[in-house]
């Protein structure tokens, strides 16, 4: 009884193992979670204060938003590639803004996580980002 309920349990074990590898995801390049939302003196815009991470040697796609991006690096470090200007690096303490519409996206070379707070001034009821070409 014991030898068949060790050899049950290590078979089990086994299958559990050569299965978790198929069902294991990738994380995702980039999270935005939404801590805060509320109305702006800007009618028809709205603040979004949002947590950010980017996933170790992730790249963000080319994307927009519709306001302004200002962020700050809390974690780690990560390059930022913003249309009309040279990439930069940006580590944790240093901060970054965005223009409404400019069309950016970053990577990160590190093998570690960056985290960030975003905070976007955007038009209400517009998606928070928008894919660019």
């Amino acid at each position: 009884m014991t030898r068949t309920f060790i050899a049950a349990a290590f078979c089990a074990a086994g299958l559990l193992l050569a299965a978790a590898p198929a069902g294991a995801q990738t994380p995702a390049p980039i999270t935005r979670t939404v801590v805060g939302k509320g109305d702006v003196s800007v009618p028809g815009r709205e603040a979004i204060v949002a947590r950010v991470e980017i996933a170790p040697g992730a790249t963000v796609a080319r994307h927009t938003h519709a306001g302004d991006e200002i962020g700050y690096i809390a974690e780690g470090e990560v390059e930022m590639q913003i249309d009309g200007e040279a990439p930069r690096l940006l580590k944790a303490g240093e901060s970054f803004v965005i223009p409404a519409g400019v069309v950016h996206g970053a990577h990160n070379h590190s093998a570690t996580g960056v985290k960030l707070i975003g905070v976007y001034v955007v038009e209400k009821g517009k998606p928070l980002a928008t894919p660019a070409p």
